[in-house]
């Protein structure tokens, strides 16, 4: 990481508001690249092998820490490496497997059905397309982008999860709190190639940097671009 930076003056609540669509999308390609060069490694930190693993790791992420499910997913997968012995798991197991990712019999209900619906109408495949994703059990637009961008590099939609949320809206980009309403406002702001890459880098600094509760406005590379700095890093001093 780079050496803690002071914030400097840059735009203002009034001016984000203000702001054209075209000058909207400038400042946001600034903040791309500005976290491109702070995060060049950026990626999902689900940990996976192939589209099945982060589809299933995925879906165990849902009010879940990424870290609880990298904890749990070994021995799932040492399991069920293939959804053909998921097709074939009972949903006592499953639960026990996936007990501590929180919501277990929902999860376990989800992944059972899913073995089964890979196994029946994609030939054990995980698909590659929205539309049949978005169709297996457990598989919400946000899961299915995951899966897209990460595991199969199509960029269909924006990952909108609780930090890109949180960003978007700091970073004055948004003004929505509906992840489907957030990811329409971004779609046009960020190049289609980048939109993967977009939602890896703002977790990434959303964990880092531009945290919930005290944010670290002093040392974010895109301070001068984000309305909200000023008076964040304010009440992250009190």
């Amino acid at each position: 990481m780079a050496a803690v930076r002071q914030p400097r003056p840059g735009i203002t609540p009034a001016q984000a508001r203000r702001e054209s669509a075209k000058a909207r999308r400038q400042r946001t390609g600034e903040i791309l690249e500005r976290l491109r060069r702070e995060y060049p490694d950026s990626h999902t930190a689900l940990a996976h092998h192939n589209p099945y693993e982060l589809l299933v790791a995925t879906i165990l992420s849902a009010q879940c820490t990424d870290k609880r499910v990298n904890e749990v997913t070994p021995a799932l997968f040492a399991r069920f490496p293939t959804p053909r012995e998921l097709a074939g798991a009972t949903l006592a197991e499953l639960e026990e497997l996936v007990r501590t990712t929180g919501f277990y019999r929902n999860k376990a209900r989800s992944l059972l059905g899913l073995g089964q619906a890979l196994m029946t109408e994609h030939g054990g495949k995980v698909p590659a397309t929205m539309e049949q994703l978005r169709r297996l059990p457990g598989v919400g637009r946000k899961t299915a982008n995951v899966v897209l961008g990460n595991g199969f590099g199509i960029n269909e939609g924006v990952v909108v999860d609780t930090h890109v949320q949180r960003l978007s809206r700091r970073l004055g980009l948004t003004a929505e709190t509906d992840p489907e309403k957030i990811e329409r406002d971004l779609m046009p702001l960020v190049p289609q190639s980048d939109w993967a890459r977009w939602s890896n880098l703002l977790i990434a600094h959303g964990r880092q940097i531009c945290q919930a509760r005290r944010p670290r406005c002093a040392s974010c590379v895109v301070a001068a671009l984000c309305p909200s700095a000023e008076a964040l890093g304010r009440s992250a001093e009190v």
